[in-house]
């Protein structure tokens, strides 16, 4: 059984990025422009978010956008147009952003936690060791999210946990001290596993090699997990940030059923 009655996909925006930062067996010469996700859940419990996107407010000032973002790694700011925006994409779905009773996030990066300011009313769901280091010191000189944190509903979790019938979420470190990711059950009985950033492409896990990582073993022990997973019937892994699986799903306002 499950509660989930739709799957939609939502396109935030891109990043250009280098692939050696994603695979590390990958030229360093080779860019590529990697999607931003984020996924709309319609359960019968009401709506659920998984991760929000990038601010698209921080890239407003070419200048503080380039000092924010660019790095050795990134060598160009994100691109956010505005069809990206998430609040647009829930409008043309026809969710009110006060509907979205729920808030996953898999973990505490820019890319995922931009949209959180659009969810007031909403239980925002993180992993306890990722709740620690998003406030510890150093996570509140590199988070985006200081000034709306005294009015998030966090709601902490530790290890693996059921949000409602049909999402289970996976505690996944190793790119971050407390990612997660979620295995959502569609009404088909087909499941998809939203991957988060345990790895950023497929090949990641045709390869068995990590990308970027705080923790190389815990990392490969996760992907492995979720590669595990992905090999029983009708389940599938869902990237967040692969370019080719990007061009072939179904994007909102499409879904899965």
């Amino acid at each position: 059984m499950t509660a989930v009655r739709k799957l939609y996909i939502l396109l935030c925006g891109y990043e250009i990025i280098r692939k050696s930062a994603c695979l590390r067996e990958a030229s360093r010469a080779q860019l590529l422009a990697v999607p931003i996700c984020a996924y709309l859940l319609e359960t019968d419990c009401g709506f659920v978010v998984f991760d929000t996107g990038l601010d698209p407010a921080s890239l407003a000032d070419h200048d503080q956008a380039r000092r924010t973002y660019v790095n050795d790694l990134f060598p160009a700011p994100p691109i956010v147009l505005p069809e990206h925006r998430l609040e647009a994409q829930l409008a043309a779905i026809g969710v009110p952003l006060e509907a979205v009773g729920d808030v996953i996030l898999s973990h505490t990066h820019s890319d995922h936690t931009g949209g959180l300011k659009l969810f007031a009313k909403a239980r925002v769901w993180i992993q306890k060791l990722e709740h620690e280091a998003a406030f510890s010191e150093a996570g509140r000189a590199a988070s985006n999210f200081q000034d709306i944190a005294g009015s998030v509903h966090w709601q902490i979790r530790d290890g693996d946990w059921e949000l409602m019938p049909g999402i289970e979420v996976l505690f996944t470190r190793g790119h971050r001290p407390g990612h997660q990711s979620a295995c959502v059950t569609l009404p088909s009985g087909a499941k998809k596993i939203l991957v988060g950033d345990v790895a950023d492409l497929i090949e990641n896990f045709d390869h068995e090699t990590l990308g970027s990582s705080m923790d190389d073993a815990a990392a490969m022990q996760s992907l492995l997990r979720l590669k595990r997973l992905a090999a029983a019937p009708g389940c599938e892994l869902v990237p967040l940030h692969d370019p080719a699986f990007v061009q072939t799903a179904r994007l909102a306002p499409e879904y899965y059923d």
